[in-house]
């Protein structure tokens, strides 16, 4: 058995079981806050979260990406300006 690869995978999971539970936590916040605001159930407040999602992923996801490459890693994507 390979401990180093059991110890990554076993990193790689958990730190997905960290991020599904910081994500739900983000998604009730986000919910909250658009109830507040009157934007809970209707079409514009759907439109409106799932747009603040997709900005928030972009821009989490680019900042990642940007550390891999510094500590040496690979970048889950690569833009096409940059591969």
């Amino acid at each position: 058995m390979n401990h180093r690869a059991f110890i990554q995978t076993m990193i790689a999971l958990a730190s997905a079981s960290f991020g599904l539970v910081a994500a739900l936590a983000w998604n009730e916040a986000i919910k909250a806050t658009l109830a507040k605001l009157g934007l809970g159930e209707d079409l514009a407040g759907l439109y409106t979260y799932a747009i603040l999602a997709t900005v928030l992923a972009i821009i989490v996801l680019s900042w990642l990406g940007k550390i891999a490459g510094r500590v040496g890693g690979e970048a889950a994507f690569v833009r096409e300006a940059e591969g």
